[in-house]
């Protein structure tokens, strides 16, 4: 029986501040939100992990059509899946949660895209600030965080910025004033802050490193904009994030530059994520071509068939497709061993090896999700762009997702790795 969605509102005054209940290790200094109320499933292994991310996919993929073509964002179902625990899944058994594997996390954000690909944009980034925590933070800033996590609350990001040289690059600004920190500057791809308890910003700081800070998302000078056009990925919220003079405790700042300085299962991990989005979007294009050729591609006029699905050609598409899919799979359950080695064993050697078969698996997924999303519209015939059936969306979510780090530099990396014994760099994007 899948799940059903409670009604909430739009969360732009859901967190307050509390004087009393500081937890332990958090400075007197460092202003406490009030907590997420709604009670979040404690999800205890990885198998049940993947089992609920199945509940809930067959939840939201009722109406993602829906909310694709009027742009309905999704509240509602990002606290669905807070409820069932899903955002917390890779907290460590130390402090109280599943520790799931890389190849997990990767399995419930394809689950999750598979039944709407924007929804399953939205859980990376909150997995990746988690991953940064988990490497660079303190151990106060993990029972404090993570216990937050647990409870269900979510963390959207403010990475990326419009007009620097690369994108990788960050005019925004962390400043010391006395004792605190001010932020200023804008972001924009905020991938689920719309949604979000915490605000992750990436600035640099007065000493030129790269340092995030974590804030409520109803800090005095922090603005949400809901302005993402994008054609694909439309209820990702991936619109603009404004920091004007926004106060920031020392507590809730981690440095990413230390994370990348050093060998480390950063930019693998947040790699095989984007891979796991691409994977699902060409699985859920795949399960709705062979419903749609099933039910609805009649045969060609010179065929003398009956139905469409007994057309040779289609059959051989579907085939073909089914390997490239399949093929995919293989390479991010691969991929994922090769994360796990370097995560328990970071060496410029292990995290080198899971950089480059993350980045084979993420080719072969971008190159999936493109092809199988055309392939539904081909196969499926003229009926299949009707817009009461929304299909065209695999595509656009497909097409939206997979610019976010081009796969032609992967290429390089690749071959430069096993031509030339060449180490791939070390960043978020490889």
């Amino acid at each position: 029986m899948p799940l059903s969605l409670a009604k909430s509102p739009p969360l732009d005054n859901a967190v307050g501040f509390e004087a009393d209940g500081r937890p332990e290790g958090v400075p007197a200094s460092f202003r406490v939100p009030a907590a997420r109320v709604r009670p979040a499933r404690r999800i205890a292994s990885e198998a049940e992990a993947i089992a609920v991310a199945h509940e809930v996919a067959a939840t939201i993929a009722r109406d993602a059509a829906l909310r694709d073509r009027e742009r309905q964002l999704p509240y509602e179902e990002l606290e669905l899946i807070s409820d069932a625990g899903l955002f917390a899944i890779s907290v460590p058994k130390a402090y109280g949660g599943a520790e799931a594997s890389a190849g997990t996390v990767a399995e419930v954000i394809a689950i999750l895209a598979a039944a709407d690909g924007s929804i399953g944009q939205i859980p990376q980034n909150h997995f990746f600030i988690l991953e940064a925590l988990r490497l660079e933070g303190t151990d106060a800033q993990k029972r404090f965080f993570y216990d937050r996590i647990l409870s269900g609350e979510r963390i959207g990001n403010a990475l990326s910025e419009r007009g620097t040289r690369t994108a990788q690059d960050h005019a925004t600004r962390i400043t010391r004033v006395g004792d605190r920190y001010r932020v200023d500057g804008r972001k924009f791809y905020s991938t689920g802050a719309l949604f979000a308890h915490w605000i992750a910003v990436v600035a640099n700081a007065d000493d030129g490193r790269s340092t995030i800070a974590l804030l409520p998302r109803d800090t005095p000078g922090l603005t949400l904009i809901d302005d993402w056009s994008g054609f694909g990925q439309r209820t990702t919220g991936s619109g603009s994030t404004v920091f004007e003079n926004a106060e920031v405790d020392p507590f809730a700042l981690v440095s990413i530059a230390a994370v990348f300085e050093r060998p480390t299962s950063m930019g693998p991990f947040a790699q095989i994520m984007h891979a796991a989005i691409d994977f699902g979007i060409a699985r859920g294009a795949f399960e709705e071509a062979v419903r749609f050729v099933r039910a609805y591609t009649r045969p060609w006029k010179e065929s003398g068939l009956e139905h469409g699905y007994e057309d040779p050609h289609i059959i051989a598409e579907i085939g073909a497709a089914k390997i490239a899919l399949d093929a995919a799979e293989a390479l991010i359950a691969r991929s994922a061993r090769f994360v796990e080695e370097a995560r328990a064993d970071p060496s410029p050697g292990t995290v080198a090896a899971a950089s480059i078969a993350v980045a084979e698996a993420k080719i072969a997924a971008n190159d999936a999700a493109l092809d199988i999303s055309s392939r539904l519209i081909e196969l499926g015939g003229a009926h299949s762009t009707l817009a009461e059936y929304g299909l065209d969306r695999y595509w656009r979510n497909a097409r939206t997702h997979t610019v976010h780090d081009p796969v032609r530099w992967k290429y390089r990396v690749v071959g430069n790795y096993w031509l030339n014994d060449v180490n791939p760099p070390r960043h978020g994007a490889i």
